[in-house]
């Protein structure tokens, strides 16, 4: 999926900005603009999956001509980012997973200490752990 951007030329004392209009207040910047756009995809996938979970509707990207014609952003360049769209996919899916018997049992002990079942509580930390980016 290709969401339009808008761009907002750095200079040499200020960062180059991205927004992505069609996800209100998701924006990224970075000093160059490699930085800034890998930025924003992160942004929008963020963007996404909190909208996501907090089980709100994703908008549609619009077109490049239409983000073009908005005056907010006469003087800056328009372009695109991807977002997988296994992002979107909530299908659940069956895993087989391999681990150490000991691991297993402190897996259950953990996810029964959190009311949760195995593959709730597994789900649960990955989705807590935001910080950890591939």
């Amino acid at each position: 999926m290709r969401y339009p951007i808008a761009i907002e030329p750095g200079t040499e004392n200020t960062a180059f900005g991205v927004i992505v209009p069609d996800l209100p207040g998701c924006f990224s910047a970075g000093d160059t603009l490699d930085e800034a756009l890998g930025g924003a995809e992160e942004a929008a996938a963020a963007w996404i999956d909190a909208a996501l979970d907090a089980g709100r509707a994703i908008p549609q990207p619009s077109s490049l001509d239409q983000l073009r014609a908005n005056p907010d952003f006469a003087g800056w360049t328009v372009g695109v980012i991807t977002i997988d769209p296994a992002l979107l996919d909530d299908t659940i899916e069956r895993v087989n997973i391999t681990l150490p018997r000991r691991v297993l049992k402190r897996l259950d002990a953990l996810a029964r200490a959190a009311g949760e079942s195995r593959s709730g509580f597994i789900a649960q930390l990955t989705v807590e752990d935001r910080d950890v980016a591939a």
